[in-house]
């Protein structure tokens, strides 16, 4: 059973601020001297990396599609362990489905499952009394919701603010904070994908402590602890790597992650489960190091890596040709997204890892959402036959889409990604905390093989 106090952060739609108040609200609670544990629902890598960042301990996803929705409570409880108050950011508006259903993928379905409050963040730039509408309608479309609050952004003046708060108080909902449209701070351009977060960017964490400063000035941190403090108890058991693992699998091999200091570009959950398989897990920055990490007998790219940064990878000759060698050693090496292209021949005529018969292109388009995917092949994943749901988010193109041994199919649309020896590339992304053999499978495939 797990008693920490909880609030989700939505908003009525994307675009009304909520991933900014969202890691304005876990700096103000650190700056506090509180232990927020910071988490995102849906699959986005990019905001779970700044809410993690905000909060000084690593962002988790919340994803009832890519792991399932009886997991979401155990894993909240698990990545809460230690923590004062966990902060969830919603997605998309709060009655939107991550996969079109919204009775069981929604941001107020993930709240439910959480017995949390809701505090809807409420773009207030263009409207005045019709706010009291908008948050009544929100209030009352469905029976279970709590919703604990309101923060009100891009509010123009003294007088602006008057209205609003004279509208709303009918509704009977609290106005916990009102930020004003001159004091916006904006966080580095999603373009740049989780970088500033792995190089601790001035920029990023210099935008982050001041929205920490401002929403310290502008909400009732006082009021809202007093909200999340009320919850009751989830009855959850906490997920745990070691008991989803089993027995761990002996001489741990060292398996190198990709990411930057102290953070990885897969979910926090696949560090864990390798750990938990007997892996000694150690993180190799793409684009600064040189080298694998001495030992190395297998590498896990996740999909977190932002594809604009392909040069960088491109310029580093020494690192590619240690990865081919372990690739063509036999080393287990899964690749997702942007690792995946990586591992082709090249990128827009730069040179990559080159293992992969297959090469690379941007593209104006943008490939975006869940797929109900079946493994083609067996590999170091998965059998060929097993069913999964990742996610897919990439601006570019691979061709041909698949060698002699694909990765995936799926209905209405052509078999993708490479199997081949133990590497394991394509563009869907995997949350193995709903497929916890994966770890189990790279660690013993690496204990296996027998590199020069």
């Amino acid at each position: 059973m797990t008693h920490i106090p909880r609030f989700v952060v939505a908003a009525p739609a994307s675009g009304h601020g909520k991933t900014a108040v969202t890691v304005g609200l876990l700096a103000a609670l650190s700056a506090r001297g509180l232990k927020p544990a910071p988490f995102k629902i849906g699959p986005d890598y990019v905001d779970s990396g700044y809410l993690g960042l905000a909060a000084g301990r690593v962002g988790r996803n919340l994803d009832p599609l890519l792991t399932s929705p009886g997991l979401v409570p155990r894993l909240f409880a698990h990545g809460s362990q230690g923590a004062d108050v966990g902060v969830v950011e919603g997605t998309l508006g709060l009655f939107d489905g991550l996969g079109g259903r919204a009775d069981t993928e929604s941001t107020a379905q993930v709240a439910g499952m959480l017995r949390a409050p809701v505090i809807l963040v409420v773009d207030c730039g263009f409207t005045g009394q019709s706010v009291a509408a908008l948050v009544h309608g929100f209030k009352s479309y469905q029976e279970h919701l709590w919703l604990g609050g309101v923060i009100l952004t891009r509010v123009g003046s003294d007088r602006h603010e008057e209205i609003l708060r004279e509208s709303l108080e009918p509704v009977g909902v609290p106005v916990l904070g009102v930020l004003r449209r001159r004091a916006q701070v904006v966080l580095p351009p999603r373009q740049h994908g989780l970088m500033p977060v792995a190089e601790r960017s001035l920029e990023a964490v210099r935008a982050i402590r001041r929205l920490g400063e401002q929403m310290l000035e502008s909400v009732d941190i006082d009021r809202l602890l007093g909200i999340c403090r009320s919850v009751p108890p989830l009855t959850a058991e906490a997920w745990s790597p070691e008991e989803e693992v089993g027995e761990p699998v002996s001489e741990g091999p060292v398996v190198a992650v990709a990411g930057g200091s102290l953070f990885s570009y897969s979910y926090a959950e696949h560090v864990e489960l390798l750990e938990a398989a007997g892996a000694r897990v150690a993180v190799v920055d793409p684009v600064r190091d040189t080298v694998l990490p001495e030992g190395t007998s297998a590498l896990v790219f996740g999909g977190g890596f932002p594809e604009g940064y392909l040069d960088e990878l491109s310029a580093n000759e020494q690192l590619r040709e240690e990865v081919g060698k372990l690739a063509r050693a036999g080393g287990p090496v899964v690749a997702e997204s942007g690792g995946f292209l990586w591992l082709t021949k090249e990128y827009e005529n730069r040179p990559m890892v080159g293992v992969l018969d297959a090469e690379a292109h941007p593209s104006s388009q943008l490939v975006l959402g869940y797929r109900r995917a079946v493994a083609a092949a067996s590999s170091v994943i998965a059998d060929a036959g097993t069913e999964v749901t990742g996610h897919k988010a990439h601006r570019s193109t691979v061709m041909p889409r698949t060698g002699d041994s694909a990765a995936w199919e799926w209905a209405g649309g052509s078999p993708e990604g490479y199997v081949w020896r133990n590497v394991h590339a394509s563009y869907l992304n995997l949350h193995w905390a709903g497929l916890p053999d994966v770890a189990r499978r790279i660690v013993t495939a690496a204990t296996e093989t027998v590199l020069d």
